[in-house]
């Protein structure tokens, strides 16, 4: 008769669970619960009691128990196999021995049922259902049984056999392991190590079976790995040198058998996950240490042995040499602290831990004594180091990373040769890719060819950004290694901000970076590399191209040659126009850092160099390409500019880079008068340039003495000024800035407190020498070029006083001629509006009438600046502005000037736009005179006109809300005759809009505002889509359908909101 799983279970039950406990937990626990229940003085023999008590009754059911027998037969040809005897005069040995004998025989009765079970075929028409469970299987409490029955076997049968040093000591793990340690260690036979041996190939032959691997090498990995160890590897002499308790005529193994015991024990690390044996390793090398058990005492742990060690280092060697074994070693080292499978939890505290990603970063970056070539490690660990960058999961990828980084700039750090052949190679290759070699393949010829994928490109910047920018160590041969491809990644950078793409903001890291970490001359170096200033030693490839990834990246494929020189030469001049604003958006985010305005100086001094250059010109007729020394000076201007204009003033961070611009603006004036190449820009630069010195000498900033060293080389271009120039002022001026430098404001004239004065736009008032070097104090603002300041209180600030003659010049400024007079101007009295000006609010209609006239300016600067005006005197002033900007906007000029009359209309439609915008909610007060307005500028003859009324309408109707409900239906009419019957698509385009708006401006109220017209705003929008030729027709009308399609679904499926009603009774 066939023995069931539970029978088997149930007798390993009885002999594991103390006696009166219904279900079972940990058996040993249990045991230990029963044990602590007594006195400590009789804990060993009260243990011993309880054992020899278990087995026989245990023998007792097998002998007399009906249903045990076909579990006695079993044991009894299970006990026919064994090679060893089952007497014994020692309880402990006898019960593990049973358990042993009991486990054999589970294995067993788990293989036979498994080929007694035949598989039912699958029901076809319930594909869905799951299989049957396999026979073998084991349930919940069956599997606690055996691990409680394991956890005996390995207390009781492996831990007390072994070694001082040789796994965690009884007395550190529980206080039943603490007991059986005092029970068996005074009694150590001479057999201990047979019955090591004996214990250890019982559990490995039931770890055998598929369903009970998992329950052995769960919680026992390290044990039997201890085990074995000690049986393959530890001498005679060893087991000798045991502690006092350890008998010391115990027996070794043969040789044999040792060769046996490690056998067994490679073909269970090979077999095991390779992180847990990775830990298990590390636990039995590990040093002495003091551990705290369950009591709350400290137990200290011994040293392990000396060939313990070193075995233990031989197989963390050979795993680290194995495929993945860099992530199998990170992975038993970093798992423990919250990564991996149990550890999500606390998966941002092991993130956390640095040190521990330090440590394991060392090791990986040493190389073991194992190993014999440095090159061969390498060789095999640093592919593995890379993949450490391309971890996903989100648990363990920080910690990963932070083990790649750091472990790479290690490796680059020790051994630079080596890490750029391995590390540094393989990471850069996709990037070198992009640059000019010597050697090209036969695929650069082919035309849409793809060299790199998208995937590959990516995952390259992303490691580069990982190493450089996340490690943050600016190791020599990394800088160097880098600094090759910066070009490759610069031009990557360029291309994604022509689109959209994930890797531009990482490109524009790695660069900032490199800039930042690098030194001073090499940035500067790299600046004008990347600008076209200088030749490149590395030129990027010109047949290969990027193109956009289907997934946001970016692939680079081979591109066909431009048969048209022109084109070529087009979009050539494009991209590097291209690259000079990308470039000035990158020196845009280096404004904290000198670099920015260094190259900017770096840039004025090449204009100066090649001031006086112009002959290097080509002759007329002659054809070819740009020479370099023009094209350097149409790059150097182009990047000037650019930098002006996205940067600013603020691209100079301290006062040396301002003395330097001005030097390099002195110079090149210099060199323009010794050539006699003068011209009105360079004049406006020389004499902005000696306004700056003059500032700065006149107290604008503290020039300390490090300023006035930097100021001295100024001496002989002022000298050289001074002499060649034609202008006395600039002569006087010149030399007058001379001598306070070299005297370093100790002497001033008036002329130079004049020009400062000029140049900052402010009053000063000169203080006493003698009190302490030639400072003056800022004053009030506003004056006019050489105002004399007042002697009343000096050395204080006073405030900006708008009297009646300067608003008077500000109003005849606004009719300058020169442009940005007349803008800044405009934009001072917009400025005077906003704060209440007394002198703007007495003269509304002369501010009204300036900035009318300014509408009609060519110049968008100052007819926009009018604009501005306009609207924010109508917000200010709204009843008595507001009604004359209808009149002129209703109101057509004359005749003689129609086109110009239109676009002074439409400026001034802009204007009540904004007005309206502005107004707000009280647009409603002035419903009646724009509707008037604008429902007569429909009907206009100019379709501008009309389209500029209907996106006012439209604007306006936003703001109304139920003040909408007396005049919808005029609205309403005006727009369906528009619609129907307009001819200019524009104009149509602008009523379909005026719908939009008017549903998007009323929101849910627009089913109460609109209910009377509803039905025709919606046939009306149906009809534009259907009948109308114009596609942005239909697609307005589209629009305005679907915000009608969100207005009705929020009223018919109002969202729902979780709140609680509290109703007060009475």
């Amino acid at each position: 008769m066939a023995v069931s799983l539970r029978v088997v279970t149930e007798a390993l039950r009885e002999l594991t669970v103390p006696a009166g406990e219904g279900t079972s937990g940990r058996g040993s626990e249990g045991s230990g619960a029963e044990v602590t229940a007594v006195s400590q003085a009789s804990c060993e023999d009260v243990l011993l009691q309880t054992l020899s008590r278990k087995l026989a009754a245990h023998h007792e059911k097998l002998r007399q128990d009906p249903v045990r027998l076909a579990l006695g037969k079993l044991r009894s040809s299970m006990l026919a196999q064994l090679a060893w005897p089952m007497s014994s005069d020692d309880v402990v040995w006898s019960f593990v021995a049973e358990l042993l004998v009991l486990l054999l025989c589970l294995k067993q009765t788990m293989i036979d049922v498994l080929a007694q079970f035949t598989p039912p075929k699958p029901n076809p028409k319930s594909p869905e259902c799951a299989p049957p469970l396999s026979p073998d299987t084991l349930s919940i409490l069956q599997q606690k049984t055996v691990q409680s029955t394991l956890q005996f076997v390995v207390t009781l049968g492996i831990c007390s056999h072994l070694l001082p040093g040789v796994g965690i000591p009884l007395g550190c793990r529980s206080e039943f392991a603490a007991t059986v340690e005092k029970l068996v260690g005074d009694s150590m036979p001479a057999s201990g190590t047979w019955r090591l041996l004996n214990v250890t190939q019982v559990l490995l032959s039931i770890a055998e079976h598929p369903s009970l691997e998992s329950l052995v090498f769960t919680r026992h990995l390290g044990d039997l790995m201890a085990s074995l160890c000690q049986l393959s590897y530890s001498s005679t002499k060893d087991q000798r040198k045991a502690s006092p308790g350890h008998i010391a005529t115990q027996k070794g193994l043969t040789e044999e058998e040792q060769r046996a015991c490690q056998e067994s024990l490679r073909k269970m690390l090979d077999q095991v996950y390779q992180p847990n044996v990775i830990k298990e390793l590390l636990i039995l090398q590990g040093g002495a240490k003091v551990v705290r058990v369950r009591g709350g005492s400290a137990q200290a742990m011994l040293k392990a042995p000396a060939w313990l060690r070193r075995v233990c280092g031989q197989f963390l060697s050979q795993a680290l040499m194995k495929p993945h074994g860099v992530q199998a070693v990170v992975r038993g080292i970093v798992e423990g602290a919250g990564a991996g499978p149990a550890g999500g939890e606390c998966a941002e505290a092991a993130a956390a831990d640095w040190r521990k990603c330090d440590t394991v970063a060392r090791i990986l970056a040493s190389c073991p004594q194992q190993c014999l070539c440095v090159g061969d490690y390498y060789r095999h660990v640093c592919p593995q180091v890379l993949e450490l960058l391309h971890i996903r999961d989100a648990l363990t990828a920080r910690q990963f990373q932070r083990v790649a980084t750091t472990t790479l700039l290690s490796m680059v750090r020790e051994q630079p040769e080596l890490a750029t052949e391995h590390l540094l190679g393989p990471l850069l290759a996709p990037l070198v890719t992009c640059l000019r070699t010597r050697g090209m393949g036969e695929e650069s010829g082919k035309v849409d060819v793809v060299l790199l994928g998208e995937l590959e490109l990516t995952r390259c910047v992303e490691d580069v950004y990982k190493v450089c920018v996340v490690g943050n160590d600016p190791v020599p041969r990394l800088m160097e290694s880098v600094q090759m491809v910066i070009p490759a990644v610069f031009n990557l950078h360029c291309f994604t901000k022509q689109g959209v793409s994930h890797l531009r903001s990482t490109c524009l890291e790695i660069i900032l970076w490199f800039l930042q970490k690098s030194e001073k001359q090499i940035a500067l170096v790299m600046l004008k590399r990347l600008a076209g200033l200088l030749p490149m030693d590395i030129l990027l490839q010109p047949l290969y191209r990027f193109t956009a990834g289907s997934e946001g990246g970016v692939r680079l494929v081979a591109k066909e040659q431009e048969s048209d020189d022109d084109e070529a030469l087009y979009g050539k001049v494009c991209w590097e126009q291209w690259r000079a604003e990308c470039l000035a958006d990158v020196l845009s985010s280096l404004q904290e850092s000198s670099i920015a305005g260094d190259f900017f100086i770096e840039c004025l001094k090449g204009l100066a160099s090649f001031a006086g250059e112009n002959d290097c010109s080509p002759a007329p007729g002659c054809t070819g390409a740009v020479p370099d020394l023009e094209q350097q000076q149409l790059i150097t201007v182009q990047l000037v500019a650019v930098m002006c204009e996205r940067i600013g003033h603020s691209v100079f961070s301290n006062t040396v880079q301002v003395i330097e611009f001005i030097m390099a603006t002195l110079k090149r004036s210099c060199t323009s008068l010794v050539h006699r190449t003068e011209e009105v820009v360079e004049a406006q630069t020389l004499s902005m340039g000696m306004g700056l010195v003059a500032a700065m000498l006149g107290g604008a900033v503290q020039l300390t003495a490090s300023d006035f060293v930097a100021l001295r080389p100024m001496l002989p271009l002022l000298e050289q000024l001074s002499a060649l120039h034609p202008d006395p002022v600039v002569q006087e001026l010149a030399s007058d800035l001379r001598i306070t430098i070299a005297t370093r404001g100790a002497f001033s004239s008036e002329t130079v407190s004049k020009a400062a004065h000029t140049t900052m736009g402010k009053k000063t008032q000169r203080v006493s020498r003698s009190t302490g070097g030639g400072r003056a104090e800022e004053a009030g603002a506003g004056t006019r070029d050489g105002e004399v300041p007042s002697p009343g209180r000096p050395g204080n600030p006073e405030c900006r006083n708008n009297s009646t003659s300067d608003f008077q010049d500000i109003l005849q400024a606004a009719f300058d001629p020169e442009e940005s007079t007349r803008a800044a101007a405009l934009r001072t009295l917009t400025h005077m509006i906003q704060q209440r000006n007394p002198d703007a609010q007495s003269n509304q209609e002369k501010v009204l009438t300036v900035f009318l006239e300014n509408l009609n300016h060519e110049d968008s600067f100052v007819y926009l600046s009018a604009i501005q005006g306009l609207s924010v005197l109508s917000d200010v002033y709204p009843a008595r502005i507001l009604p004359q900007l209808l009149n002129e906007y209703q109101v057509s000029s004359q005749e003689a000037e129609k086109t110009r009359s239109v676009e002074t209309r439409m400026k001034i439609g802009e204007v009540l736009m904004r007005s309206t915008r502005a107004l707000g909610e009280m647009a409603s007060h002035y419903r009646d005179q724009l509707i008037h307005v604008y429902l007569m500028g429909t009907k206009d003859v100019d379709s501008c006109v009309r389209a500029s009324s209907l996106s006012n309408l439209g604007e306006l109707c936003t703001w109304l809300d139920f003040a909408l409900g007396p005049v919808i239906h005029e609205v309403t009419a005006c727009l369906s005759a528009i619609v129907k019957t307009e001819r200019e698509a524009e104009v149509r385009r602008a009523a379909v809009h005026v719908v939009t708006l008017l549903l998007r401006g009323l929101c849910e109220k627009a089913l109460q505002v609109l209910a009377d017209v509803l039905l025709e705003l919606y046939r009306l929008l149906k009809f534009a889509v259907r009948t109308d030729v114009d596609q942005l027709v239909q697609l307005h009308a589209q629009l305005a359908l679907e915000e009608l399609d969100c207005v009705v679904r929020s009223i018919l499926f109002p969202e729902e909101k979780l709140e609680k009603k509290i109703t007060v009774l009475p």
